[in-house]
């Protein structure tokens, strides 16, 4: 189980603690951390904990917390705001993005650099933009079903919630089709490694930087319709992108944009193998020609048991305090997205997947001036994926005993490893 994180052990907390804290990071926390983060919701809210790869941040945990930490302007973006000691340098972002040049995008900025980025690129993910865009994620879905229904059974993440996303980002960005395995293949290396040596991963970013500076020039010397023709288009009319923030745009928007949706779909899926009541319902909901139940459903699903477990890095540009914890400067800060939504306090019996849930202003897509720019694409291809497996496939079980599968390792995203399942052969 070489992709499972490794123990890491948790400083301890003041002894009038009822408890020690829980171990956190260890294969079986991967495996269900909602204990342990309602433990730590409790006793220890804002804490600092001691990471698999040597770093010690602040992790916060309560929605009301976390939601002021997601848009306090005195948390920065920019690693260069850490005042990391040399064992930690170069392990708070994404291997190798440092060395390739790709740190300047949307996740490592600030305003006002954040503010004019993150406005040449909103135009892709326009509400007109993604609709446009419906026919082609649905064509993909069908492509990658008709791949396996034949047979009988399937592993839904390499087989599905894998490619899915991956073509479809690809399509926006305008990678030819002749290259998207290219990508397809640097992006299972991301995958596979998420929680293992960054060499790998670092190897992948570097070869996705070489390309996508080849990318760039061929866009500008024939552009499309495209993400990456548009960004070129806006820096040659004086927006002032650079080269490098126009390979680091489209890198982050791939990175960020294919393994969050691998998440949401293959852990909605086994969120509603293990709840069949709510699979029933929503089954019966899609069959009857009805989006009400979908739309919300994805939203719950998304809060229940999201793709992503953490919020990425920021860092104190200055002392504050969150929850009555005084946070020094310099020190990193990680919010942990899969604990507020599950507070309690903010939610009526969170542990329960309650797909009709209406009030789920859950925090799976950020919240401030960083939140998702992909997330009407997100719930296009969640939304599309649920609905056709479900229509498609309608007897869907799992293929494996819950307690075999595996989780990837990695801080910040939470996705199994293998989904496999077995349904009825189809021949349509």
């Amino acid at each position: 189980m070489p992709d499972q994180p490794p123990a890491s052990s948790v400083p301890p907390l003041a002894a009038s603690l009822p408890a020690p804290a829980p171990e956190l990071f260890t294969w079986e926390f991967a495996t269900d951390p909602y204990p342990a983060y309602a433990w730590l919701r409790e006793h220890a809210p804002v804490h600092r904990a001691k990471l698999p790869s040597g770093v010690e941040a602040w992790l916060v945990t309560r929605y009301a917390d976390a939601r002021q930490a997601l848009a306090d302007q005195r948390l920065s973006k920019n690693p260069a705001h850490h005042d990391e000691p040399a064992h930690a340098k170069g392990k708070t972002g994404i291997p190798g993005e440092r060395k390739a040049e790709l740190m300047t995008h949307l996740l490592n900025i600030d305003p006002p650099d954040h503010t004019r980025l993150r406005r040449l690129v909103s135009k892709a993910f326009t509400p007109r933009r993604v609709a446009e865009f419906a026919p082609r994620v649905q064509e993909l879905t069908d492509r990658l079903i008709d791949g396996f229904a034949e047979r009988g059974s399937a592993d839904l993440i390499h087989e599905f919630a894998f490619p899915l996303p991956i073509y479809a980002i690809c399509d926006l960005l305008g990678v030819p089709a002749e290259d998207q395995d290219d990508f397809r293949d640097w992006a299972g290396m991301m995958i596979r490694h998420g929680g293992g040596p960054r060499g790998g991963v670092a190897r992948s970013v570097k070869k996705m930087r070489g390309y996508l500076a080849e990318l760039i020039h061929r866009k500008r010397e024939e552009p499309g319709d495209d993400l990456i023709s548009g960004l070129i288009k806006a820096s040659d009319h004086g927006e002032h992108l650079t080269e490098n923030e126009a390979a680091a745009m489209a890198f982050i928007l791939l990175f960020a944009g294919f393994e969050t949706t691998v998440n949401l779909i293959g852990n909605g899926v086994y969120a509603l193998l293990r709840n069949p009541e709510q699979r029933s319902r929503l089954q019966e909901s899609i069959a009857a020609g009805e989006r009400g139940l979908l739309e919300t459903g994805v939203e719950e699903l998304l809060r229940y048991d999201g793709p992503v477990e953490l919020a990425t890095w920021r860092f104190a540009t200055q002392a504050l305090t969150i929850g009555g914890q005084e946070i020094p400067a310099g020190d990193p800060v990680l919010v942990v997205l899969a604990a507020a939504d599950r507070d309690p306090a903010r939610f009526g019996e969170p542990d329960t997947l309650d797909l009709a849930r209406r009030d789920n202003q859950h925090l799976g897509y950020g919240h401030g001036i960083h939140y998702c720019l992909g997330a009407p694409l997100a719930r296009l291809e969640g939304q599309t994926a649920l609905a056709t497996l479900l229509t498609r496939l309608p007897d869907l079980r799992l293929g494996a005993d819950p307690a075999e599968l595996r989780w990837r390792g990695g801080l910040i995203m939470r996705g199994l490893r293998t989904l496999p399942v077995e349904f009825s052969a189809s021949h349509k």
